[in-house]
């Protein structure tokens, strides 16, 4: 569905006799939040917006500030494929204003938008193609397994390929490109790759995957989650980010006569990701749980280091196409799909453009198995660790200047906030471990 503008909009709601229209947008934790119009208010809804009370969503407005308006990308619109037999349903992504206009501060879309507007005026376009991995469950209640499979394992251990199958119809009815689609490694876990788009692009097509993979479970009787380590003693799902910077056709990326075939801008930038990754692995790791997936032995990876092949590293380069220019690009592999995607293609951004900006010094890649070192080795290559715990990850991002400065100071204090909450509720909660552990003996 190719819509450009209001006109283009309204054309295909009458021609296809559109029933709603839902506005989509998310709060600070990239929590999807939609509310529906009908036909007759779209021309004002699209004109001018629609106002919505701001204080009611997470690490928006103060209730004395909390008059917003939702107004609607027309480039976004599509009809929700999952509403077949009925009147068509169609959404569209909206940017949040202020009262009088103004792009809110507190809309994670506009804080995407507002650094790929910096770099496209260095003459840069941002390019990210990220692998999402999710479980699907008998429901919500447990994590009752659908099958049993491993790695690219078919049917009859793969028991997810026809709602994988389902699920990239409807992305693609939707105009989501998808690549590919396999098992994942633990059992009844998955994953659908995206082709690659423009940040801004790609952060909406997420936030899409995640709806449709969930909604086309529901109608089978099943339940998919993207929780990072919902099951104790196998892998938790990863959201490995593959990432390029182009001027205009050319990547910039890539050299053809360079070690690796990396552009000096390659190696700054993942430098920047490199020296930064600490600080910025709160956005990208944002729940208590996240930091249950990254330890060591789950393939997850938790030292700072980067590498050609090797994946125990942080930052990986595929090999897959040598020498191929538009396939350099550089994987960072510790987010999980449970984040904020336009908050964590931001700070990566920020933390890569920091590099290329300040030309940060690459140290050399590190092709050893990283989990089989000892610390004094992983210490004589100087390779660090990420956080351990969210608390850690908040320490870091606290005194982060540079999250500071991508997020602006309204998201970064309201996300601080409410992570903040979250490990406070976390520390103080009585697990079932300490009861198994303590209760008899103490």
């Amino acid at each position: 569905m190719n819509c450009a503008t209001i006109e283009d909009v309204k054309k295909v709601v009458e021609d296809q006799n559109v029933s709603f229209i839902q506005f989509w947008f998310t709060d600070v934790l990239g929590v999807l939040k939609s509310f529906a119009i009908t036909p007759s208010e779209l021309e004002e809804g699209m004109s001018e917006g629609m106002g919505f009370d701001g204080s009611s969503i997470e690490g928006f407005a103060r209730i004395e500030e909390s008059d917003m308006i939702a107004k609607p990308d027309p480039e976004t619109f599509q009809l929700v494929p999952w509403r077949r037999g009925e009147r068509p349903v169609a959404r569209m992504f909206c940017d949040i204003l202020n009262p009088d206009g103004t792009p809110y501060e507190g809309d994670p879309r506009y804080v995407l938008k507002k650094l790929l507007k910096k770099i496209a005026a260095k003459g840069y376009t941002f390019y990210v193609g990220p692998e999402l991995e999710y479980f699907y469950f008998k429901d919500d209640k447990s994590t009752e397994l659908l099958d049993i499979g491993g790695y690219f394992d078919s049917r009859p251990m793969d028991q997810g390929s026809n709602l994988r199958r389902e699920t990239i119809f409807a992305l693609q009815d939707m105009g989501v490109q998808v690549e590919y689609s396999h098992h994942e490694v633990a059992p009844s876990q998955h994953e659908i790759d995206l082709r690659y788009k423009d940040a801004l692009q790609m952060a909406d097509n997420t936030m899409t995957y995640r709806l449709v993979v969930k909604e086309i479970a529901r109608q089978q009787g099943v339940y998919a989650t993207f929780m990072p380590k919902p099951i104790f003693g196998q892998n938790g799902s990863g959201m490995h980010v593959h990432q390029s910077l182009f001027e205009g056709a050319k990547n910039a990326f890539y050299d053809a006569n360079a070690q690796y075939h990396l552009s000096e801008v390659a190696k700054y930038y993942i430098a920047g990701l490199l020296r930064h990754a600490p600080e910025i692995t709160s956005v990208c790791n944002q729940w208590v749980n996240s930091y249950k997936r990254l330890v060591p032995g789950y393939e997850a990876p938790v030292y700072v280091s980067w590498a050609r092949r090797n994946r125990s590293a942080m930052i990986r380069v595929p090999m897959y196409k040598p020498g191929k220019e538009t396939a350099t690009r550089i994987e960072f592999r510790s987010p999980d799909p449970s984040c904020n995607p336009y908050l964590a293609f931001a700070v990566m951004l920020g933390a890569g453009l920091e590099g290329i900006e300040k030309q940060y010094e690459l140290p050399d890649p590190v092709e050893e198995d990283i989990f089989e070192m000892n610390p004094a080795e992983r210490k004589a290559h100087g390779i660090t660790d990420l956080p351990g715990n969210l608390y850690a990850a908040i320490l870091a991002t606290e005194e982060s200047t540079l999250v500071r400065e991508v997020l602006g100071d309204h998201m970064f204090n309201k996300f601080i906030e409410n992570k903040r909450i979250e490990w406070d509720k976390y520390r103080t909660h009585v697990s079932q471990f300490e009861m198994d552990k303590y209760l008899a003996k103490l």
